[in-house]
């Protein structure tokens, strides 16, 4: 089982190479949920991650012939630029296999810290049957990216980190993945401060650790599909269960608009940039997934802020359309001169902004003299969006509104 005394000892490892991050009250959050909420800023961490700590930690353990026969390990990106960045650091050579499909801009990052990558499978268990064929092979050490001690430990510093920053914390919210994260912040806490309460939060696209928890062992899903990729695996790792089990007061889950809201949320109020594992923490608080009592003191962790810029625009666009900022809507209109115009006369008059207009003239489903027109608004709110459905429906438009 993970000790105190392990995370303390990884303390000074870590300092040498990764930042104290900030943590920050922050107003916005605090008058919209009526909390106390604090951001534990680990985006701003050396490589966008948390991931730099257990990897800083592990490296650090390494015997001389393994140092020389060099690391592999499995990632979907942020853990992959940790272990780079400590293996080079330490003159190791490091092989990284990351999911095909994994954003460029961590492998690219990973591969400028100076690890190997190798592309390899649909998500990270398959990465990462790949990475321990090429350690049996090449006979490296496999450095695993949260089912591992030192791991745990190096992460684990952001617990010590945040009862220093604040003392009178009463709750964590931390993200789960394959659980080594929030396996090293509750034991950091919990063994000092058994009354600070610790949520754990996965994607729903990911979620394995409610039904692992029901019946006392480690669920494995068929596949995971979520916007967080760096939470995105099948299941926990056996030592990170072993502590959820005995330290973690509750996990729920959120899902994928829901992270989209909660980071769409932290760029516009905060000017805060996080990848979808690193909003979900905030997100299961705006969401009221647990019970918490007006002005408590909670600390949602931002764990990473390594997003790739294709999914951003993506990701932005569903959180807008969550706050009711953007409405995608398709009508039919018969195809003669004046038809589109009275349409836009309604939409300017009710002052929402078009983004885009397409037309289609060659559905089947269309009669031979009409146009189905598709358009994209930018509207002020929900009640804003409703109220321009209302005014074209009662002019006589049927209007469809686009998921």
């Amino acid at each position: 089982m993970l000790s105190l005394s392990a995370i303390q000892e990884a303390t000074d490892r870590v300092s040498a190479v990764a930042r104290k991050t900030p943590l920050e009250y922050s107003h916005t959050f605090s008058e919209q949920t009526g909390a106390d909420v604090h951001l534990k800023l680990e985006n701003f961490q050396r490589t966008g991650s948390f991931k730099i700590r257990g990897a800083i930690n592990r490296i650090a353990t390494l015997t001389e012939s393994e140092q020389d026969a060099g690391v592999v390990t499995a990632s979907a990106g942020n853990h992959a630029q940790g272990v780079a960045l400590a293996a080079t650091r330490a003159g190791v050579d490091a092989t990284i296999v990351m999911p095909e499909h994994a954003p460029i801009s961590k492998v690219k990052a990973t591969q400028r810290y100076g690890g190997r990558v190798v592309l390899h499978g649909t998500d990270y268990n398959d990465a990462q049957a790949r990475a321990h064929e090429i350690e049996e092979r090449e006979n490296r050490t496999y450095v695993h990216a949260f089912d591992d001690e030192a791991v745990m430990a190096g992460q684990g510093t952001i617990g010590l980190e945040i009862l220093d920053q604040l003392p009178e914390v009463e709750t964590v919210i931390v993200p789960i993945g394959g659980g080594g994260l929030i396996a090293g912040i509750s034991t950091a806490i919990k063994t000092q401060r058994p009354d600070v309460r610790i949520v754990g939060v996965q994607a729903e696209g990911a979620a394995s650790i409610a039904q692992s928890l029901q019946k006392g062992e480690i669920h494995t899903r068929d596949s995971v599909d979520t916007v967080a990729d760096g939470i995105a695996t099948r299941s926990v790792g056996q030592r990170p269960f072993e502590v959820i089990q005995k330290q973690v007061d509750e996990v729920v889950t959120v899902s994928d608009e829901e992270i989209a809201l909660a980071l769409t949320l932290l760029l516009e109020r905060s000017k805060t940039l996080v990848e979808g594992a690193g909003a979900v923490a905030l997100s299961a608080l705006l969401e009221e997934r647990f019970e918490y009592r007006e002005d408590e003191v909670i600390v949602p962790a931002l764990c990473g802020g390594n997003i790739d810029m294709n999914v951003l625009t993506t990701v932005i666009l569903r959180g807008l359309v969550q706050m009711g900022r953007y409405l995608k809507i398709t009508t039919v209109l018969k195809d003669q001169p004046g038809a589109l115009q009275g349409l836009i006369d309604i939409i300017a008059n009710q002052q929402a902004n078009i983004y885009a207009i397409h037309h289609e003239r060659t559905s089947r489903e269309l009669g031979m003299s009409d146009t189905e027109v598709e358009i994209e608004l930018e509207t002020h709110g929900p009640q804003h969006a409703a109220e321009l459905l209302a005014e074209l429906r009662s002019n006589g438009y049927e209007v469809e509104v686009l998921k």
